[in-house]
């Protein structure tokens, strides 16, 4: 059998290279995970997590836990709710962190997924809510006034607002999507998203005005 040794070289530089960057990339891992420093680089926890290291991801989910529960709450505008997609975030996001590419911030990367994630499980659950009660009947002048659930007046404004208009209202207002990534978000027209916002605005404006 002829063997080419040129090419069966090229192959194995090519294997060695790789494997030395596998190496290297482990070996700077490895200080995460010894370190487990509060202090250490995302990029170094991110790259961690990614080889399946908990501690480097629990890092990661100490550091970004309260924007992406403020996230989820004001979408959500139930507590409970919240705190149940929140988990789900930071699921999909141990089994999907691969998918970051360092194209752009990871804490924009991760609200975009927050954002994703959040409306995908309020979906879900909307047929066992709809059974008991629709989410806008949840929201009662109790549950606003606690402080574990808003925490200022435009906060308890945003939980009373419609679902669709709430959900358009926290990603463009609040988190500055533009309405062509919202219609893609939520699988509405752009001037669905624009009307759905205006509708916010009207509402919040005329319950600023009676209080």
């Amino acid at each position: 059998m002829h063997v080419d040794l040129n090419l069966l070289c090229s192959r194995c530089d090519s294997l060695n290279e790789a494997k030395n960057k596998n190496i290297k990339q482990m070996t700077s891992t490895l200080k995460v995970v010894t370190s487990t420093k509060q202090d250490a680089s995302e990029d170094d926890l991110i790259n961690a997590a990614k080889l399946g290291d908990k501690k480097a991801f629990h890092l990661l989910y100490q550091r970004h836990i309260g924007r992406v529960y403020g996230l989820c709450l004001r979408l959500c505008a139930d507590k409970s709710l919240a705190e149940d997609a929140t988990q789900e975030v930071f699921m999909q996001l141990w089994r999907k962190i691969d998918n970051y590419d360092g194209n752009s911030q990871f804490s924009t990367w991760l609200h975009s997924v927050t954002s994703n994630v959040t409306i995908s499980y309020i979906r879900k659950q909307r047929g066992w809510w709809q059974k008991m009660f629709t989410l806008e009947e949840t929201i009662t002048d109790a549950q606003i006034a606690e402080q574990s659930i808003a925490d200022t007046d435009f906060e308890k404004y945003i939980y009373k607002l419609p679902e669709r208009a709430r959900w358009v209202f926290v990603l463009h207002a609040v988190e500055g999507y533009r309405h062509e990534e919202i219609s893609k978000i939520l699988g509405m027209a752009v001037g669905s998203s624009k009307a759905q916002f205006h509708r916010a605005k009207q509402l919040m404006q005329e319950w600023i005005s009676n209080d």
